[in-house]
């Protein structure tokens, strides 16, 4: 181990910009078990690893850097799953910049050992063995119904079955994974990847069931009648507005609705053919990860052109470093420090550009983060066909939560207790629709988290 002195941090390889904006397959090779083995050798076995305190899910990275490292694959493998219930999902999508690699010790001159890119080979290597998470089979008379089955759900499902508790998915879309599935573009996350696991939660035993929607295809109260306990993983998917002049005219969309359409497209399910950008010029308003996957995606549909409008500079982007590297050398063009006045329509009410102002950075708010000022005299216009809003996601409020006395806050936040009971009896939540829209890692924790509180519950 340490061995960060001869060998320098290694991105895992990717294809060449011109070739991966042909199609939606993954852009990252899976590491040599050469390269996993010399870049995990470079970690310094902190005796307060940084990495591990980060990680919402608290995996443990230090141990099974080490176990790759000395190229103990079940061991890695097996480490790696205890802690998530998806390693091969996260090692992925999380943003590691902004996690584990950005508090590694290394990060400060020698450069992060490539935690993500490993975290994904422990698994991919240990499939291709042929290992598989281990589950006891449903070993009690308890049964768990969890309605929505994104990361929030698979998490709480994957560890009710490994206490041998029956579960119950419910969810509405056609398959399972959430925005997984239809949020997360194929060039980031391969959609097998995503039904394979949960192919192992059924194997496990857990009941799927798709195209069903809780209070209209069935009653809440029907899915509570026949189960001991509740989660709900519902999600965040009512888009926050930007709240100017013809934000609703025909060519405005939702970052949710256009990603959701462009993936039903690829599984030939129906779609709105309204969401297709070929040919047409293309802007998208935000500077997160989302915008990235809208810019990107955009691109690979053939747009004439791609531009992405942000309001801070390119310092102060919330998304990951690594995605608007990859955007930029796609061919999407930014515009920072702007911000949206109006949206221009013709006579027949279609977008055809939009009025920003100008903005600058001034004092530091609450939180030490500079707030956004306009430029007077500042405002300009951009051409577009197409305008793309991602400025994150409220949780949608279902009727069912009123009708059974479920509280949420103004906000829209299903409220719980510190064990994730909410404020009716036997019913729990967890990810989005309980914290607002944040990161599949940080919905994987709380599925996680409220589990164990589940189970604790039901078994003593």
């Amino acid at each position: 181990m340490q061995n960060f002195i001869n060998e320098e941090r290694m991105e895992p390889r990717k294809r060449s910009s011109s070739d991966r904006v042909k199609d939606f397959k993954e852009i990252y090779e899976i590491f040599t078990k050469e390269d996993a083995s010399i870049q995990a050798d470079r970690c310094i076995q902190c005796g307060d690893p940084f990495c591990h305190s980060k990680c919402p899910l608290h995996n443990y990275i230090p141990f099974w850097l080490k176990s790759t490292s000395a190229m103990h694959r079940e061991l890695s493998f097996n480490l790696s799953n205890e802690s998530n219930p998806f390693p091969e999902i996260t090692g992925r999508i999380c943003p590691h910049d902004r996690l584990c690699e950005g508090d590694c010790t290394l990060n400060d001159g020698h450069g992060a050992i490539t935690i993500g890119a490993i975290e994904t080979f422990i698994s991919e290597e240990g499939f291709k063995k042929g290992l598989k998470p281990s589950f006891p089979g449903i070993t009690t008379k308890k049964r768990v119904a969890i309605i929505g089955a994104g990361p929030a759900g698979m998490a709480c499902a994957t560890y009710l079955l490994r206490a041998g508790i029956a579960v119950s998915l419910y969810d509405r879309q056609n398959k399972a994974g959430g925005l997984l599935t239809y949020g997360i573009p194929g060039f980031k996350l391969d959609k097998e990847v995503v039904s394979r696991r949960m192919l192992w939660l059924q194997d496990a035993g857990a009941r799927l069931h798709v195209n069903t929607h809780v209070g209209k295809d069935i009653s809440f109260d029907e899915v509570a009648h026949n189960h001991d306990a509740l989660f709900l993983a519902i999600g965040a998917e009512a888009p926050r507005k930007a709240n100017i002049a013809n934000e609703n005219a025909s060519g405005v969309f939702s970052a949710i609705d256009f990603l959701r359409a462009i993936q039903k497209k690829l599984f030939n399910e129906s779609y709105d053919k309204k969401y297709e950008v070929k040919g047409k010029h293309v802007v998208v308003v935000g500077g997160g990860d989302t915008a990235m996957d809208c810019l990107r995606s955009s691109i690979r549909e053939g747009a004439k052109s791609v531009t992405c409008l942000y309001r801070r500079d390119k310092f102060n982007m919330p998304g990951s470093k690594k995605e608007f590297k990859n955007a930029i050398e796609e061919g999407a063009e930014f515009v920072f420090n702007v911000m949206p006045k109006e949206i221009l329509v013709n006579s027949e009410g279609a977008v055809i550009g939009i009025d920003m102002h100008k903005t600058m950075l001034g004092s530091k708010d609450a939180s030490c983060r500079q707030c956004v000022e306009i430029v007077k005299g500042g405002d300009f216009r951009v051409d577009a066909d197409i305008i793309i809003f991602a400025l994150g996601f409220s949780p949608t409020v279902p009727s069912f939560l009123a009708e059974n006395g479920i509280e949420v806050n103004k906000s829209g936040c299903i409220v719980v207790g510190n064990d994730y009971q909410t404020s009716k009896m036997g019913v729990y939540a967890g990810g989005d629709c309980k914290r607002g829209s944040d990161l599949v890692v940080t919905a994987a924790k709380e599925g996680k988290e409220a589990a164990l509180h589940i189970i604790k519950k039901l078994l003593g």
